[in-house]
């Protein structure tokens, strides 16, 4: 079972995140030389800024520079592009780090492969969005094993960009896939599957807001559920967590705790 962290306040929300990347950075780091975190989009990019930026006693222990930083899905629009998730992390925490940091490294899509418009499907070749996803897995580490990887969950339920009822679920081929028909826009992306987040060390979610708790009642509640985020707290052998506010578990049978 997961371990569910859930606190009343945001912010401390936030702080528990941030102490858990650092706990898992640490230990990455015992282990080898760099920390591999992949990161998905949405309100996280809010929650990191929180955590690794504006905290400073958790923004000094943060080891940059040892860093690789992956995106567990990304929408296949230029990097600067609003939907973009590379361009939110930039926006929100790489912008704001103080003058002189050294950077992670990033592996973010060759926009030199987009085609279309805005993500959209009309005018896009999708063989050249084929290639972006085979170029991203190029760039994963050569045993797949990430070290963190930090998912926000839907209110339909989806995690990365697998969404529920939809093949990529059973994809086992690829590790990175490409989709031309998200629900939610922007419909072409790219996106981790399942092979990647069975090898992940450690997978953490962030879920807030008082929206969240109805699909979170069907993913701990519902032992018949198949909603993508059901189908990531039962892989084995991997450490789950859930990092959630108390409006978010409203009504939700399980038993939160304090990270």
């Amino acid at each position: 079972m997961p371990s569910v962290y859930a606190y009343s306040e945001s912010t401390d929300v936030a702080n528990s995140v941030g102490s858990h990347v650092l706990a898992l950075q640490n230990a990455s780091l015992k282990r080898g030389s760099t920390f591999k975190i992949a990161l998905s989009g949405g309100s996280l990019g809010k929650v990191l800024k929180k955590a690794l930026i504006d905290n400073p006693e958790i923004a000094q222990q943060v080891k940059w520079d040892q860093w690789e930083v992956y995106f567990s899905d990304e929408r296949l629009v230029p990097l600067d592009h609003p939907d973009s998730n590379y361009g939110l992390f930039n926006e929100l925490v790489l912008a704001n780090l103080p003058a002189g940091t050294p950077k992670p490294k990033v592996n973010t899509i060759n926009t030199d492969l987009l085609t279309g418009q805005d993500g959209q499907v009309s005018g896009a070749d999708a063989a050249k969005d084929a290639e972006i996803a085979k170029d991203y897995e190029a760039k994963l580490p050569k045993d797949v094993k990430l070290d963190l990887v930090l998912l926000g969950c839907g209110p339909d339920g989806h995690t990365c960009s697998l969404f529920p009822g939809h093949q990529l679920l059973n994809e086992r081929n690829q590790l990175i896939a490409y989709i031309s028909d998200s629900p939610k826009p922007p419909p072409r992306r790219i996106t981790f599957t399942f092979p990647v987040l069975e090898k992940a060390t450690s997978i953490a979610f962030v879920a807030e807001g008082a929206g969240k708790a109805a699909i979170l009642k069907d993913i701990f509640n519902d032992p018949s559920s198949k909603l993508p985020s059901k189908l990531v707290n039962q892989i084995k052998g991997v450490d789950v967590a859930w990092f959630v506010d108390t409006s978010a578990i409203e009504g939700v049978d399980i038993v939160p705790s304090k990270y």
